[in-house]
């Protein structure tokens, strides 16, 4: 787990990062969890433009912010263009699928079911 009382993330050292890494230059796209926790997980993410993130499903609530680049963020009812700067909130269970309009960077930050830890003693 990449868990503290206090944990300092440092987004312009991991943007860099994930572009010298060889799933970066190997795929699509390349990820790096820079939190996790119980009940919470943030994703820094970067996709190649043109590359996609298919449909998927989400069990918790999420968010996806913009930090280099454009994406089209598509859900069965809606889909919109979020550019660098902006971003957006999904309740859980949305089918949603992500597309790099233009080589992108994105924060990915997902509430995730929380697991309760049993006291044996």
């Amino acid at each position: 787990m990449i868990d503290a009382a206090l944990v300092s993330i440092d987004l312009p050292i991991f943007m860099e990062q994930i572009k010298k890494e060889t799933p970066w230059k190997d795929s699509k796209r390349n990820a790096i969890t820079v939190f996790k926790t119980n009940g919470l997980r943030i994703v820094l993410i970067a996709l190649h433009k043109g590359s996609e993130m298919a449909r998927h499903i989400a069990d918790g609530i999420i968010s996806v912010q913009v930090l280099e680049g454009q994406l089209q963020f598509n859900t069965d009812r809606q889909s919109l263009e979020l550019n660098k700067g902006q971003m957006l909130a999904l309740h859980e269970r949305i089918p949603h699928s992500v597309k790099a309009i233009q080589e992108s960077i994105f924060l990915l930050t997902l509430v995730t079911p929380l697991t309760i830890m049993q006291d044996h003693s």
